[in-house]
């Protein structure tokens, strides 16, 4: 399933229609294929969240919402967990891991899919 968030307003995008096309979209889509069940079954989402200006994966985990941000230029892939409410710093996600972009697809689902259950966010 693919969600867009524009202007604070939550939509789900239906398929070939209304679904960004952008190379953003389009690797995250790859990188959503090659995902393991265990992240399918944590709701693994496709996200174009243009309020925070980021295209990503997002998994609906037993401690919180974990983002995989797709890169942008050339930056890395973040994985980031964000927070239901604000901490003492004030802040609302923390950044958790990044990959560089020398990982296929592939690589990027299993490092992510690893990563979530050796840590405990997967059941």
């Amino acid at each position: 399933m693919e969600i867009q968030i524009s202007d604070d307003i939550v939509r789900r995008v239906h398929g070939g229609k209304d679904a960004p096309m952008n190379g953003l979209a389009i690797r995250a889509r790859t990188v959503a294929n090659f995902l393991p069940l265990m992240c399918q079954r944590a709701g693994a989402n496709i996200v174009h969240n243009s309020d925070a200006n980021y295209t990503g994966i997002r998994f609906d985990t037993k401690v919180g919402p974990v983002i995989l941000e797709m890169p942008a230029g050339d930056g890395s892939y973040r994985l980031v967990h964000e927070l239901p409410e604000p901490d003492e710093k004030g802040r609302t996600e923390v950044e958790m891991r990044r990959f560089p972009q020398i990982y296929k697809p592939q690589g990027i689902a299993h490092i992510t899919a690893e990563f979530l259950r050796s840590r405990g966010f997967l059941k």
